[in-house]
């Protein structure tokens, strides 16, 4: 809609997009109230570990997702950003260094894109598979490098800093855990904010073309190699504020936070979320989290359970759990979803057989390997279950086997509604177009 005025100036009004206001303000909401909600401490170092991960996973997919971009060194950026950090905070203690804790992300992030810049024009000249191995190359540099130089990295024990320095802003220590919860709340919400009005700007839209059709933008005269190395910069800059919110939140800094698990722990929070949409990493972020973090307090098999999941993920759903999300939304809207309860139930039901056979054998196998001198009793579920009793691996693999069977069956029959919902849908959406 636009309006004339005098001397043919035109005004143009375009409409407030109500939706995207709506989703913001929701979040604000959700991470004001998440500490009131989960108020343990347990669950407050889950909230703050689940904020630093999601900026570092969106910085991630900004590469990744949005770049076409494959990094398998990507914590370079967020553990040098955290170093640096963690240093900036022992300045700040000495009183070398009049800044406030709160801006010592910021800090991070910008050590963490003087290095984008560093290492970026080096990356950046190949693209697909040289530009992974590149990356894989220089973090295994950076992380030999932290154990070769204990007079910055501090060596295999790393650099240990206190968070309580400086003069208190408005009574604000750092102390207490849900001061800093919030710190890396504000700071998660800015860097969001920041990370989507970045894809939306020409280099963010052109990163975005580079990832599709490089050589028809190079045709259209784009330099694609400029393009991937700014986006890495921006992206390195944001790595290192979730690296500084490291520092501040653990009060430690070590070799670990620019080795290649942590690497490929961002890789995974970004592709399980679903690698090809904006809130894609924030899910997979919350994710890897609680597997992480939360389940790991449960199992040491953790792990093992992580990759499959994982696995599965590949398998059966490669756009991630957004993709998920978003095509029962539109099963939804086209008022089909009560198509797809039955079979829902049916595979959620005997998907829970097969992982409770799953998980007797896997806790066991476990227990007998790495708590043999604790003998072959244990407890699983809240029942004693011994692994020396022929019954019990009778019983476990009885209810995979169960579970597995079942659960072939359900997934068939869910595959046929599914398909025949998504027939419909389309049907329907033609005729909509003709109409």
């Amino acid at each position: 809609m636009s309006a004339v005025l005098p001397r043919g100036r035109t005004v143009r009004f375009a409409p407030v997009n109500v939706g995207r206001w709506l989703v913001w303000t929701l979040t604000a909401v959700a991470f004001l109230a998440a500490p009131l909600v989960f108020r343990s401490g347990f669950a407050i170092t889950l909230l703050s570990q689940m904020g630093m991960l999601i900026i570092f996973a969106l910085s991630y997919n900004m590469i990744f997702g949005q770049g076409g971009m494959l990094s398998f060194g990507h914590a370079v950026y967020s553990g040098l950003g955290a170093f640096f950090a963690i240093h900036a905070m022992n300045w700040v203690g000495a009183g070398t260094l009049p800044l406030p804790i709160s801006m010592i992300p910021l800090v991070g992030g910008l050590f963490g894109a003087l290095f984008g810049v560093l290492f970026g024009y080096v990356t950046t000249k190949k693209s697909g598979t040289p530009f992974a191995m590149i990356t894989l190359g220089i973090g295994e540099m950076v992380f030999a490098a932290s154990l070769m130089f204990p007079g910055f990295f501090g060596g295999e024990g790393g650099i240990s800093s206190d968070r309580v320095v400086g003069q208190p802003v408005l009574g604000i220590t750092y102390g207490p855990a849900i001061q800093v919860y919030y710190l890396i709340a504000v700071w998660c919400f800015v860097s969001m904010i920041a990370m989507f009005a970045f894809s939306h700007t020409p280099l963010g839209r052109i990163s975005n073309a580079v990832r599709d059709n490089p050589e028809r933008a190079e045709f259209l005269g784009y330099n694609t190699q400029r393009v991937r190395y700014l986006v890495l910069i921006v992206s390195a800059f944001f790595a290192g504020i979730s690296g500084g919110l490291a520092a501040i939140n653990f009060e430690i800094v070590t070799a670990e936070n620019v080795s290649a698990l942590r690497s490929g722990g961002v890789l995974l929070a970004a592709f399980i979320g679903g690698a090809m949409f904006f809130f894609g990493p924030i899910l997979g972020s919350v994710i890897f989290v609680l597997f992480a973090v939360a389940l790991s307090e449960w199992t040491k098999a953790w792990q093992f359970y992580l990759g499959v999941f994982f696995v599965l993920m590949v398998m059966y759903a490669p756009g991630g759990v957004a993709s998920l999300i978003l095509m029962n939304l539109r099963v939804a809207k086209y008022k089909l979803f009560g198509r797809l309860r039955d079979p829902y139930v049916g595979v959620l039901m005997t998907g829970l057989v097969l992982l409770v056979g799953i998980i007797l054998i896997v806790e066991m196998s476990y227990h007998l390997t790495l708590n043999f001198a604790a003998g072959s009793k244990t407890v699983i579920f809240g029942f004693p279950a011994d692994g020396a009793d022929p019954a019990f691996w009778v019983l476990a693999f009885g209810i995979l086997a169960a579970g597995a069977v079942s659960f072939e069956a359900m997934r068939r029959y869910f595959a046929r509604e599914w398909g025949a919902v998504q027939e419909k849908i389309e049907d329907q959406i033609q005729r909509e177009q003709r109409v």
